[in-house]
Parts: structure tokens; sequence; C-alpha cells
């Protein structure tokens, strides 16, 4: 029996009993929704599969991209009389309703939507819209990539729209990438096609030469010192007791010997008073220079500028010294005079008198002297 009947039969039924009938809701589910291209909800509404739309899930899905088409199936793009093509976007009737040809071409239809134009002397292009102007006259003048323009052969002059890195009338200048010395620290500047590079010194690294490379990432300091970054270089503060560039020294213990010999400080130079007469060779004895103390403080990690600091000042004392002991001994050749009551030249030099004055004599040396005369009563006579 069918279904339709069986229901109406218990229609029948009820209605013989007297239970009251409900009437059926025109909004279920299950009679409106097309439950071959989509299922019930919970709440009552119809999901439709993919590839199937509508509130019943009644409507196809066309192509993505589909104009002037339908389906029957999902992804489907059937054209409507008078278009073609893949989309249904090209026109059969295109050369009879509006030709596309420019300037004067004629449409010729090709089928399946797709034309060409016949175009008259002068012009070129699918739909003739290009004049062979001075680009084509001038046969490709632009360099290096460079696009000419000449409004579709309309203007009286080509232009030319040149790629980056380069300018110029037909582009034919390469841009110097490094005028502006993008790159640091003495780097040297490699120009490029529109770009550069930097060719970086020892010591640094970076597309502009600004890292300067950490020399003490291997950690080359010994004995636990701390290790200073310098440009390409590195310092190592030693501890007490230890020397060289990376600590590898163990500086010796002076003994109190050599502690005598050498006393500890900046001085390198001892200067020797004399207490008598200065001999004619002050060579040896007057300035004494510890070669040890130097040593010991450059293996103790002197600075090469606090170095020569001291060895100048050693030099300058030594030069004074011998400058002083020059003029000592000028001045001891002249005849310089011991303490005594009188002092004359040596070659004129006579013993006074004990009863007599000193004399002072303001003639130069080696102006004669007038013989002794008996002085005059109450007078006094100066030489």
């Amino acid at each position: 029996m069918p279904s339709g009947c069986r229901c109406l039969h218990l229609v029948c039924l009820l209605c013989i009993l007297g239970a009251p009938v409900k009437p059926a809701r025109g909004n279920d589910c299950s009679s409106l929704c097309d439950l071959a291209h989509g299922c019930c909800a919970p709440d009552g509404s119809c999901r439709c599969d993919p590839g199937w739309e509508g509130l019943h899930c009644e409507r196809c899905v066309r192509m993505p991209g589909c104009q002037h088409g339908a389906c029957h199936q999902p992804w489907q793009c059937i054209c409507h009389p008078g278009w073609a093509g893949k989309f249904c976007d090209k026109d059969e009737h295109i050369c009879t309703t509006q030709s596309p040809c420019r300037n004067g071409g004629q449409c010729v239809y090709d089928g399946g939507g797709e034309y060409h134009c016949v175009c008259p002397p002068g012009f070129h292009g699918r739909d003739c819209e290009r004049k062979a102007g001075p680009c084509e006259q001038a046969g490709s003048p632009c360099r290096n990539g460079g696009q000419c323009q000449d409004d579709q052969g309309f203007a009286l002059n080509f232009t030319c729209r040149c790629l980056a890195g380069f300018v110029g009338a037909r582009c034919e200048v390469n841009v110097d990438d490094c005028l502006m010395r993008p790159c640091a620290n003495g780097a040297t500047c490699l120009d490029g096609i529109n770009r550069f590079s930097c060719l970086c010194p020892e010591g640094f690294t970076g597309r502009f030469c600004t890292i300067n490379l950490d020399d003490c990432a291997s950690r080359p300091c010994q004995r636990g010192a701390r290790c200073r970054d310098r440009v390409h270089d590195f310092d190592c503060l030693c501890p007490s007791g230890y020397g060289g560039k990376t600590c590898e020294l163990v500086l010796p213990i002076l003994s109190p010997a050599a502690t005598v010999d050498s006393p500890p400080g900046p001085t390198l130079a001892v200067l020797v008073p004399a207490t008598g007469p200065i001999p004619h060779s002050v060579g040896a004895g007057l300035l004494r220079i510890s070669v040890k103390e130097v040593v010991r403080r450059q293996e103790a990690g002197l600075g090469e500028p606090s170095l020569v600091a001291v060895v100048v000042f050693g030099a300058v004392t030594a030069a004074l010294v011998l400058s002083t002991v020059l003029l000592t001994l000028r001045a001891w050749r002249r005849g310089f005079c011991p303490p005594g009551p009188c002092c004359y030249p040596a070659p004129h030099y006579a013993p006074a008198r004990q009863d007599q004055e000193c004399q002072v004599s303001m003639l130069p040396a080696g102006f004669p002297l007038l013989p002794d005369l008996p002085p005059e009563p109450g007078k006094t006579t100066a030489l």
C-alpha cells in the first residue's frame, strides 16, 4: 500500500476514534528539503552538500568565473546562446554587434568567440590600436631593458621608461650606487645594477661593515684573565705574576739582591751626584739605566705608550745631566778659583799680602797689566 494511503487511513481511523488530528506543518524539513543534496539540521533547517545552494538545496553552484552560463551539476559553466569560451565571456556576435577593431580595421570572426582584426597600413595590434610611430621607426632605442613609449605611436617623439638603477635619455647610464658612501669603517664599495656591496676590512662584517667582530669570542686569554675586544685585536688583563699577549708567560720573582740593584718604580735612570772634582770621563758611573727594569715592565704588560714615555723621560734626563757636566768642566778648565781671600786668573795670580785688601781686576783676561807703582799718599790705586 502506498504511503499516502496509509497516512489517509491513519487519519480516518483517528477521526473515528475521536482523537484530535494535528495539521501538518508547512515548514517540515523532511518534506521541503531536497534530501538528495542535503540533510536536516537539528534546528529544522536544510544543510546543503558541497556544490549546492539555496533555501532547500535546490540550486547547483556554477564554476567560479562563469559569466554567461548555467549548470546542471556543481561546478559547471554551460554557456547561454550567443556566448562562448570556458567562462562564457566571449560574444559570438562580436563582429556584428559592435566591432572591436579600431582605426578602420576589419573584424573577422574565428568561431568560439574568437576574432582578429585586419588593420589598415600604418596600424597594428590586436584591435589595430597601435600606430607605427617613433618607437618602431627608431627600432627599439631603449637600452638595459627600458620600455619605449610613444603614446601608441601617436606621439611626435619617443621616451624611455628605464628600469631601476639606470638613467639617461635611452637608459644608457648605470647609476653609481656608491656615491652616497654607504660603507663604513674604510670598507670598499662595489657598485652593481641598482645595488651595491661592501668589501669589509678585517675585523668588521655586515651589509655596511658596521659590525665589529668580537675577537674575544674564542676566549684567547689564559690564566682566567679578562679579555678586552679591540678592532681586529684584543688585550688580556693578566692577573698578578703573568704576562704576554694571552697571559701565557709566568713572570720571574725578583730576589732581594735584584731589588737593590734595580729598585721598582717608573724611573729607569738613576742620577749619581758628584761630591768632588768631576773627572774628564763622565760616561761611566754618571747615568745608569736598568735594563732589567725595562724587560720586567715589558713582560708585565706595560703598554707601548707608557714605555715610550719612560724612555723619552730617561733620555731627556740624561741630556740635562750631560749638559751640566760639560758646562762644569768648561768652567773648571778656565780656572775655577779655589776658596780664598783673593781670586785672579791663573797666569796672573799673585799671592796677596796679609795687610792688603783684595783688589778686584775689572780687566778682561789677556789684557796687559801695568807695572806696580808705589801708591801716592792718600790715594788708592785700583787695577
